[in-house]
This record gives structure tokens, sequence and C-alpha cells, in this order.
């Protein structure tokens, strides 16, 4: 690792102040900056640490019956907290699928957004073609080991996937991320927040360079006692999704009055699958049903040589998370 400087913000404006020159970074649990540090993926000149910044913690209720989470609230304690549990029970689920015990004491909701791809191709320094980390300089993934890569939305540029669970879990939700920077503050909505690959797979989000995620904000909960986050991976624990699923339900009876669907695994970013959404609305959830409209989040996949069992994947992994939102299962 680089010898690199250290600085210990206080508030805000101090933070983005420090930050607003080349080569500084935030720095917040670090669970995963520095181990893209310590492998030579990124190389900062001066860290700013934010964690002491009280104005970024704590959970609130919002004036419209919505949720607050600061950007520097653990992953463990979003988790566990009694207003997360009771009204957002998927994004709940989510945080506690994700990582291990130790890291989520230490992840923060922030860092979780920004969370880099995990594929080798990128960590690997070794292999000099991954457009991520040198941009112009290929995809290794393409010919390569693709079983973990995108099936939708993906370009010959990049392959690589999203690896975070809470960020499938507020997908759904239509969260919003507010941010402040040089520009002043703005609020941007999740599905905006995270970019597919295009031209430009190096950039991950929509961040402008210097802006710092202060909160997410939830809207008034809508799916708390239909809800459902599935995982499906190699592991039991510590592994990220080969497929995960979002399914959120508004139940008038047996009718799907409204329907949040939302896939990670598969993309560059949390994929909401608005086929699918609409085609559950006034429907019931008899399996025939469940299946057609499972089979509309793939319709535009395109897998790769190792990676097309994903796409039956996901649409049994949909089905399944429906009927359990549902309580069919």
């Amino acid at each position: 690792m680089d010898a690199i400087s250290y600085q210990r913000a206080g508030d805000v404006g101090a933070a983005l102040a420090e930050v607003n020159r080349p080569g500084v970074m935030f720095i917040g649990g670090g669970t995963n900056l520095l181990d893209l540090m310590k492998g030579g993926v990124m190389r900062p000149m001066k860290l700013v640490d934010i964690t002491h910044i009280d104005a970024l913690n704590g959970v609130g209720t919002l004036p419209d019956g919505g949720l607050r989470i600061g950007a520097l609230v653990r992953n463990s304690d979003a988790a566990n907290h009694a207003w997360v549990r009771e009204r957002y029970p998927l994004l709940s689920q989510a945080l506690l699928a994700g990582a291990s015990a130790q890291l989520r004491n230490m992840a923060t909701v922030g860092g979780n957004l920004m969370q880099r791809t995990r594929c080798s191709y990128f960590y690997d320094t070794g292999f000099p073609h991954c457009n991520k980390r040198v941009p112009g300089s290929g995809c290794a993934a393409l010919e390569g080991n693709n079983r973990m890569h995108a099936i939708l939305g993906a370009s010959p540029q990049c392959i690589a996937t999203n690896p975070s669970d809470m960020s499938v879990a507020l997908a759904a939700l239509d969260a919003v991320v507010r941010v402040t920077g040089p520009q002043g503050e703005r609020a941007i909505p999740f599905a905006e927040f995270h970019r597919l690959p295009g031209e430009r797979p190096d950039l991950d989000t929509t961040l402008a360079p210097g802006e710092l995620i202060t909160s997410v904000d939830l809207p008034p909960p809508l799916f708390a006692q239909h809800s459902k986050y599935l995982k499906v991976r190699d592991r039991a624990s510590y592994a990220f999704a080969l497929i995960s699923v979002v399914a959120a339900l508004q139940m008038d009876g047996n009718t799907v009055k409204s329907a949040r669907i939302a896939l990670g695994g598969v993309a560059h970013k949390p994929w909401r699958a608005s086929a699918t959404e609409q085609a559950l609305v006034g429907q019931s959830l008899d399996r025939a049903t469940l299946q057609r409209a499972a089979a509309l989040a793939v319709q535009n996949a395109r897998p790769l040589r190792d990676n097309g069992f994903k796409v039956a994947l996901a649409q049994r992994s949909i089905v399944r998370a429906i009927q359990q939102a549902g309580g069919v299962a």
C-alpha cells in the first residue's frame, strides 16, 4: 500500500473542503475501500475520515411518514432498528443477508451504496484488461470466467455486477439518496443513482466530483405486511448473490394491488423488473401467473458462456420470492 495522509473531518463543510482536491477520498467504515487500497486497485493520496460527523448519523422520521437514515449509520444498526424492522422489513432482511456480522458492524449505509464490483478481473491488478479499473484497456471477463457476471444491461465495455444487497431493497422501495457537494445539496432518485456501464464503466454512480452522501430517505411504508428478500448464493453465509430478489406486494384480498420487484446479481446496478410488476397488478398469486410475470424480467437477457443458468434461476427465484411475500409458500 502506498503512503497516504489522513485527516479527520469535524463537520460536513470541512470534509467537502478537503476532498475537493485531486487524490483525496472520503472514508467511513472502510470495509471495501481499504481492501481496494491494499490490492492496489485504488490509490488515494489522502483519506478524509467522516465518521465523527454527527450530522451524518441517526435514524429519524420524515413529515410524510417516511424514514431518513443517515449515511454513517452502521449496517447492523440500520438492520436492527425498530422502525426499519417494523416498517421496512425487506430492507432489514437485505442488510442482514450481506457480509458477516463483523463487517456489518463497521460498514455504513453510505459506504454500502458506493461498493465497487467484486469482479475478479477488476480486483486483480495482474489482469491488465479491465475498463472499470483502466478505461480503454478492454474487458477480460467477456472471454474469461464470467459465471458471476451480468445478464442484463451490460455493454461490450463491462459485464460486472453490483454487489450490494441493501441497494436491491432500496431500489424496490423507491428510496432517495441525499447528497451535498460544491454545488450544494440535491436529492437523487434511487433509480438514477447507480449507472449502467455503457461506454464509461469506470463510473459506478451519478455522484459529481466532491459530493458526499448525507442520508437515504425512504417513502412512507406500503409493503410491511407482504415483502421478502431472497438471496441465492453458492454458500449459506458471507457470499455474494448469484441472484437476489426483492418482492414487495400490496394485496387486496387475494389480488395484487401493486408490486415492486427488484433483482441483484444480474446487472451493473440493482435491476427493477417493471414489466413483471405491471403483469402482477390485478392478478392472483397462482403459479402460472407468476411464471409468466417472472419470464418478463429476463426477456432481454444476454447470457454469456458461463452464466446462462442465471436466466432460469432468476425466474425461479422471482416466483419463490413473490410466493413467500404473499404468504402462499
